[in-house]
């Protein structure tokens, strides 16, 4: 019996996924959290074998609590579920040694195969977004760079951001000078849309 740990913020989503999961003989859901800094104390508390994550959770978003989990506790298993196959998350997800990432609508028994493969040492990938990822390439962007945009597009402005950050309102935009440049981006608002596209922000 492989035991599971059900991350997803929307309750309706949350419930029918365990029932399917339930449905399945060798599978059973030990514990249901909303929130990903959640996660890892039940997850170290339960000691499931895998961990269905949604990728947009509140507090703490999928692909932080999957890496942080992944350190805290290695025998589980890490399956990251999205409603939105962006190139850049994957290539995120693979650096946070997720097992496995699929898209939510996916057909319902290849959840519960993935499951298996990910708890038997496998990684399970969405071949059309590998496909994806593998054509756009790449984030030409530094992690200094990205920290910068993520603000930015939540409407931060410079003086703000370099108060967050501990450095000047001019470096702040110098960073999102060469963002645009790099992105090949008309000005700020086209940079953040290009990255917000493939997952890079």
């Amino acid at each position: 019996m492989l035991k599971l740990l059900l991350a997803e913020d929307v309750r309706i989503v949350r419930e029918a996924l365990v029932a399917l999961l339930e449905s399945e003989r060798d599978l059973r859901v030990v514990a249901e959290v909303e929130s990903g800094d959640r996660i890892v104390p039940v997850a170290l508390e339960k000691r499931p074998d895998v961990a269905i994550i949604d990728i947009d959770l509140p507090v703490m978003d999928g692909l932080t609590a999957a890496h942080e989990l992944h350190q805290r506790l290695p025998a589980c298993r890490n399956l990251i579920l999205t409603g939105l196959g962006r190139p850049g998350t994957l290539r995120r997800a693979l650096a946070a040694s997720v097992s496995g990432f699929l898209l939510k609508d996916m057909p319902a028994n290849r959840l519960a195969s993935a499951i298996r493969e990910v708890a038997a040492g496998g990684r399970v990938i969405d071949p059309q977004l590998v496909l994806t990822a593998w054509d756009v390439g790449e984030n030409p962007l530094t992690q200094r760079e990205i920290q910068v945009l993520r603000l930015a597009a939540k409407g931060a402005e410079p003086p703000e951001i370099a108060a967050s950050l501990h450095v000047s309102p001019g470096t702040v935009r110098n960073y999102l000078s060469k963002i645009v440049v790099k992105l090949n981006a008309r000005n700020r608002v086209d940079a953040i849309r290009i990255a917000t596209e493939v997952g890079w922000c």
